[in-house]
């Protein structure tokens, strides 16, 4: 643990507790808001949309498979290729709400290396990997 402690009310946290917290909460404000001005965006009529809001009503009670297929919307990664889109534009501020944790975990490598601490050093590199690793479909 770090020698360095910071004091916030009754608790001090340590440099990475720190860290990593700055880190995840940026992470989740960049995501919020994404997925803010996109709804507002869909909403609007700003950008195209791949289900139109007064359609979706229509799909609300289908099955997923159903639902991708009537719709013409890609499963898996496939939202990517369509980020001009409003509704798909959501999908960007979930993903990074989903994924802010890996750059959190990644910012404490360069503490962890400093204070030569290897055991969580290596934990976070692994969770870090773990992590990408389940969200790009390798490790399920």
């Amino acid at each position: 643990m770090s020698a360095v402690m910071a004091t916030t009310g009754m608790t001090a946290q340590s440099a990475p507790q720190l860290r990593y917290a700055r880190v995840l909460e940026w992470g989740a404000r960049i995501g919020i808001g994404v997925l803010a001005v996109s709804f507002l965006a869909y909403l609007a009529g700003w950008l195209p949309a791949q289900v139109a809001p007064q359609d979706l009503p229509r799909y609300w009670s289908q099955p997923v498979a159903v639902y991708l297929a009537q719709t013409g919307t890609p499963s898996g990664w496939g939202w990517l290729a369509l980020l001009h889109r409003g509704d798909m534009l959501g999908l960007a501020g979930i993903a990074i709400l989903a994924g802010c944790s890996a750059p959190a975990l990644l910012a404490l490598v360069p503490l962890y290396l400093a204070q030569r601490d290897r055991a969580f050093l290596a934990l976070c590199l692994l969770q870090a990997a773990v992590l990408v690793g389940a969200a790009s479909g390798v490790v399920a």
